[in-house]
């Protein structure tokens, strides 16, 4: 193209955007008039709009993914990630500076949407975006994927090891976890975070780097809410699996193959059962016992945690039926409650019921609840069904107490009754003076409330006399006994009572 011809495109350019081309038509077609009469307004009037269509159509570039933003966040969007990935791989072997690719997705958001309404959840995205950026460097690039999740590419680096990537999960999830205030309201939000380091990634590819944080995002959630995960070349055989065992679990729960087992607790004043724990169980035919952690993602994939609640619910009262006829003394027994199941406005009427049925006492059904709920949960469903059951006469057990963060003030608005001091706490406390001082510290704080006690996790002979000498009420643990099935609960009980008197009595520490 010469030049003269370039700089008529230029000017017939702009003179056909927008109001330049209303005043552009008149002197145009009185312009053909003059030079051509009739004649020439008639080839004016026929050619005139197709000649501004195609310089219009010419002027117009295409949207790329380096371009395109997110209408809520204005972040770029996943193309953006996976292009700036593929560029950094590409430089590599020039630069040998390499990336790494992370995937952040906030716990528990549909429920924080049906709590507080979508435009708290819209509020909340937007605010968790600004914080992404503010918490990485100027070019790292923070890109928005489906609904609470968003992808990050690390502009190159020296390095990026594993422990890079965990400090920086790390310093993502502290950004994340500040309050949100939203009409007044506090609302704190967690996040779990997937990554993949240059080292293990499938393929060198942006979008196998991104596919590959993905997927360890997937495990991240199987294990919690706040999990960090990296991708493992294991993952995506996991993935397959979970979701093979998601189209079967719906038949395992309804034929019987998913049911709980017992764990005792024994009380360390006298060495009697106290309670025991039910603890979900897959007896696959096939892969043979499954552990809640292998199967509880395919559960939760298929949408089936509250007919898990249900099925484990029925046989534990089963089981206590069972045991009354057979003489046996178990005063408690304690279940597990999922976040969707508490957030069931009719969960409170349906123990009852399940309650009259097998008529038992409500004092012998606990509901275990995380303490991280206690902690999250506002004037909520959660909070009226917890006050509700308490005052139905359950007992309500704080579990995995010392790993959250609620406060004296929730305990007590919930009615707690009893802590469960976490595993972390009691491992080697027989032998570790910071250990003892911390569940001494513990202790002290749940007798001053009137806070019934008990350890989980208890491994050795050693911690269990130390818990008991600090005054610890409960134990629970291999050093008492594994989660055994109920058919073997009747044998273990009476060899239990048997061995008891054998015993040697363990004593409390008195000053």
């Amino acid at each position: 193209m010469t030049q003269d011809a370039t700089t008529l495109t230029t000017v017939m350019r702009s003179l056909t955007k927008g109001s330049n081309l209303v005043s552009l038509l008149p002197i145009l077609t009185l312009l053909a008039y003059w030079l051509g009469g009739e004649t020439g307004l008639i080839v004016a009037v026929a050619t005139i709009p197709a000649v501004v269509t195609g310089l219009r159509t010419f002027e117009k570039t295409p949207v790329t993914a380096e371009r395109a933003r997110d209408g809520l966040t204005n972040l770029p969007l996943r193309g953006a990630a996976v292009q700036m990935l593929e560029q950094i791989i590409e430089a590599e072997a020039k630069t040998g500076r390499v990336t790494a690719c992370l995937v952040i997705e906030l716990d528990g958001f549909k429920h924080i949407c049906d709590m507080h309404g979508p435009q708290a959840g819209e509020k909340i995205i937007a605010a968790a975006a600004r914080r992404l950026e503010d918490a990485m460097r100027d070019h790292d690039l923070v890109a928005r994927l489906d609904g609470p999740c968003f992808a990050i590419a690390l502009a190159p680096l020296r390095t990026a090891d594993l422990e890079t990537l965990i400090q920086i999960s790390s310093r993502i999830q502290a950004a994340i976890a500040e309050p949100y205030s939203i009409d007044a309201t506090k609302i704190y939000v967690s996040a779990s975070v997937g990554f993949c380091l240059p080292s293990r990634a499938p393929a060198r590819s942006g979008a196998a780097f991104l596919d590959a944080a993905e997927r360890a995002l997937l495990d991240a959630q199987a294990n919690g809410a706040g999990a960090i995960r990296s991708f493992t070349n294991g993952s995506k055989a996991r993935d397959t699996e979970t979701s093979e065992l998601a189209m079967i679990v719906g038949d395992a729960l309804e034929n019987g193959e998913i049911r709980p087992w017992f764990q005792p607790q024994l009380s360390t004043d006298t060495g009697k059962i106290s309670g025991f724990e039910a603890l979900a169980r897959w007896e696959h035919p096939e892969k043979g016992l499954l552990m809640p952690g292998d199967f509880l993602g395919a559960i939760s994939e298929a949408g089936l945690m509250e007919r898990l609640g249900e099925v484990m619910l029925y046989h534990s009262l089963c089981a206590i039926q069972t045991w009354d006829k057979a003489g046996l003394d178990v005063p408690t027994v304690s279940v597990n409650f999922s976040n969707e199941e508490l957030a069931n406005p009719k969960l409170v009427t349906k123990i009852r019921w399940e309650l009259d049925r097998f008529e038992i006492d409500p004092k012998r059904l606990t509901i275990e609840v995380l303490e991280n709920v206690v902690a999250n949960s506002g004037e909520d469903t959660i909070t009226r069904n917890i006050c509700q059951l308490s005052e139905l006469g359950c007992g309500i057990d704080l579990d995995d107490f010392g790993t959250g963060h609620a406060s004296i003030a929730n305990i007590r608005r919930f009615a707690v009754k009893r802590i469960k001091i976490d595993r972390s706490y009691v491992t080697k406390c027989d032998v570790d003076r910071g250990q003892q001082d911390m569940l001494a510290a513990i202790l002290t704080m749940a007798e001053r409330i009137d806070l019934d006690t008990l350890a989980e996790g208890v491994e050795t002979v050693g911690e269990h006399s130390m818990l008991s000498q600090l005054g610890c009420r409960h134990v629970q643990g291999f050093s008492v006994s594994r989660a055994i099935c109920f058919a073997d609960t009747l044998e273990w009980m009476q060899n239990h009572h048997e061995k008891l008197a054998k015993a040697p009595r363990l004593q409390r520490k008195t000053g």
